[in-house]
């Protein structure tokens, strides 16, 4: 099975004995002695190719240090002509699902996408224009608007999914729109009780003075997906039903960016260098090529991840469509560039 451990060791296996069939089978085996209960069986086509199978049947373990090829990456052409369209901030009017709780979000969403709309409408009558919004997430990752604007963006680790969102917000006086899209970030393929593991907010609380509003219970509006993801404009065709315009550089949060681009000569592996992006998603020509969070830090300080695959099969020679959904705004998309792998054999 696919999601089993013994799937992709065996994945692994196959993959090594196709890459040293021909020494397998037709290749002279020579037994190699290294030392006190370790061995070698070697098979030897030639001078230049040899497959080996090391045996250690000691108490210690035994350093081995191989390696068949090396790849570096060639700088390519940085991509220009960009557009941009920013994504709609719902309102609680602007939604169809609405709930005397906080929902959960798996269920709610049931796969269809990563986010999901939390929205509430609070009547704001203190002339103090300023309160501490609170909201705490089962995970992963919050972006917090009050009337349309970012007010705070926060995330759990892989440790520890659940955090806690405390921000100070302006508040207008009178009717307020509060806007928490909760986004998911990957989910568990196993292990124990998974049907009782959530995602989403759990409780949402204003601090207005002293006088501490609970809303977790109170009336909110659901939205599943972001209106560019609904829309599919990372396609063709749902690309033409919004209005596109001229990038600014204005690096607001749920922004799309999209630019065509030819398809560079040869068959090398080529690349999407996202080096100076922070989190979101990409598409070519309809398909994806993933999500990226280089803005997410290992514990080295730098990204996991910068280069993104684009397999030559989803190109076409020239005209081939990007489009990029960056979700933090923190990423310009003036950076990025196609780039080629050199793979050298070693």
């Amino acid at each position: 099975m696919i999601r089993q451990p013994k799937w992709g060791h065996l994945k692994e296996l196959h993959a090594a004995m196709k890459h040293c069939s021909i020494n397998l089978l037709r290749g002279q085996q020579t037994i190699y002695s290294l030392g006190d209960k370790r061995e070698a069986y070697v098979f030897r086509l030639n001078s230049r190719k040899c497959a080996a199978f090391l045996v250690n049947r000691g108490g210690k373990d035994t350093e081995v240090s191989t390696q068949n090829s090396s790849r570096s990456m060639i700088r390519g052409k940085i991509l220009d002509g960009w557009e941009e369209f920013i994504d709609h901030i719902p309102n609680y009017e602007d939604t169809t699902l609405k709930s005397n709780t906080l929902l959960e979000q798996i269920t709610t969403a049931r796969d269809s996408s990563d986010y999901l709309w939390y929205n509430f409408r609070y009547q704001h009558q203190s002339s103090n224009t300023k309160a501490l919004l609170k909201v705490y997430s089962l995970g992963h990752v919050l972006h917090a608007f009050v009337n349309g604007v970012l007010a705070g963006s926060a995330h759990g680790t892989h440790q520890n999914p659940r955090f806690t969102l405390e921000n100070t917000v302006s508040l207008n006086s009178g009717i307020n729109n509060i806007s928490l899209l909760s986004v998911m970030v990957g989910l568990p393929d196993s292990g124990a009780f998974m049907e009782t593991k959530g995602l989403g907010l759990r409780s949402v609380s204003l601090q207005v003075q002293q006088k501490q509003l609970i809303l977790t219970n109170s009336s909110w509006g659901y939205q599943v997906g972001l209106l560019g993801e609904n829309l599919q404009i990372y396609t063709d065709q749902g690309s033409s039903k919004v209005q596109w315009n001229k990038f600014s550089s204005s690096r607001q949060p749920l922004s799309w960016y999209k630019t065509v681009f030819d398809a560079p000569a040869g068959d090398e592996p080529i690349a999407l260098n996202f080096g100076l992006m922070g989190k979101g998603e990409a598409w070519v020509n309809g398909e994806s090529i993933g999500r990226y969070w280089v803005s997410f830090h290992t514990t080295n300080g730098i990204p996991s991840q910068t280069w993104y695959h684009v397999p030559r099969s989803f190109l076409k020679a020239t005209g081939n469509l990007l489009v990029i959904l960056e979700e933090e705004g923190r990423g310009s998309p003036l950076s990025i560039s196609l780039d080629t792998a050199s793979i050298t054999r070693v």
